[in-house]
């Protein structure tokens, strides 16, 4: 933990993480002040609490969660919390984003699917850590939103989809790893079925306006399933048909 930190906060600046960290080379703020926030972001809230591969940390550090908020809460984007992006729907809470990311541990080589676009926010730490997003968002407004800003941002290794995520995305199936950013009363088989052998899906599972599990799937080489309980999370409802 001392080396990665030392490596994150002593030899690197900021600056220097935005250069190369990021194979989609997003653009650094100019504003010093959002700069330290996501610093102290990192520092407070993800690795104190046990975030530890240096990879996520670094995604986390470069991508601008300020410009994934709506402008009335960017002086909040950087606060130990979700936030409300409009349609009933929210941007996770910071470690949560991290922690999920890194419980998939996904390569540079990986497809993921992502259930639940958002603004985009969990979409573009990906980015940097994978060779492929495909992302599927159900509010029609969030989708066109999520996708014009990360096309604007450089991510051009992410697609995104307007459509109903419990079915997947059957035609760039099977995935590497799938993160499921709503809440499913139960594990939907189209997701299983399309989860690559050896292959990790996390997905908060439970009942609206309640406390839910977040579950850990996993398909060995062979293609048995297990499944683990990690936490206890709150997040929005997958709609859709199902």
């Amino acid at each position: 933990m001392e080396k990665i930190l030392k490596k994150l906060f002593g030899l690197l600046t900021i600056a220097a993480i935005f250069a190369v960290s990021c194979p989609c080379s997003v653009p650094a703020s100019g504003n010093q002040g959002f700069l330290t926030a996501r610093q102290s972001m990192v520092e407070a809230q993800i690795v104190k609490r046990g975030v530890t591969d240096s990879a996520v940390i670094e995604s986390m550090l470069s991508v601008p969660r300020h410009l994934f908020v709506p402008e009335k809460y960017i002086s909040a984007a950087y606060h130990d919390t979700p936030l409300p992006i409009g349609y009933g729907q929210t941007i996770s809470q910071p470690y949560i984003v991290a922690y999920m990311t890194e419980i998939l541990k996904v390569g540079r080589e990986d497809t993921v699917l992502e259930v639940g676009t958002g603004s985009g926010y969990q979409a573009a730490i990906l980015s940097a850590l994978v060779k492929k997003v495909y992302t599927i968002e159900i509010i029609p407004e969030l989708a066109l939103e999520a996708a014009h800003r990360l096309k604007k941002l450089n991510y051009k290794n992410v697609d995104v989809k307007n459509s109903d995520g419990y079915y997947g995305w059957p035609e760039h199936a099977p995935f590497d790893a799938i993160i499921v950013t709503a809440a499913a009363g139960h594990i939907p088989p189209p997701l299983v079925k399309q989860l690559k052998k050896g292959g990790r899906m996390i997905i908060p599972v439970g009942g609206s306006f309640m406390v839910q599990s977040l579950v850990l799937v996993a398909k060995d080489k062979d293609g048995t399933i297990t499944t683990e309980n990690v936490m206890y999370v709150r997040f929005v409802p997958l709609t859709g048909e199902r």
